[in-house]
């Protein structure tokens, strides 16, 4: 998360659901979790989080720059 330029991603659970991180603002590595913020406002802001167990994490993918848009 640290990359420079960011590189966007997409984080996938195990439950199915999926995350996509377009900034580095937008996830917050805890201990044993991680916030992700969701719902984005006009200014950028999470309206909403998620909060996932680091261990359902089941793959992290890039996300071409053309399709994050």
């Amino acid at each position: 998360m640290n990359a420079q330029p960011f590189k966007r991603f997409r984080l996938c659970l195990s439950d199915g659901r999926t995350f996509d991180i377009t900034d580095h603002d937008m996830a917050w590595v805890k201990a044993v979790t991680i916030e992700i913020g969701i719902e984005l406002n006009a200014a950028g802001l999470a309206v909403h989080t998620a909060e996932c167990a680091i261990f359902h994490i089941t793959r992290v993918e890039d996300i071409p720059t053309a399709q994050a848009a």
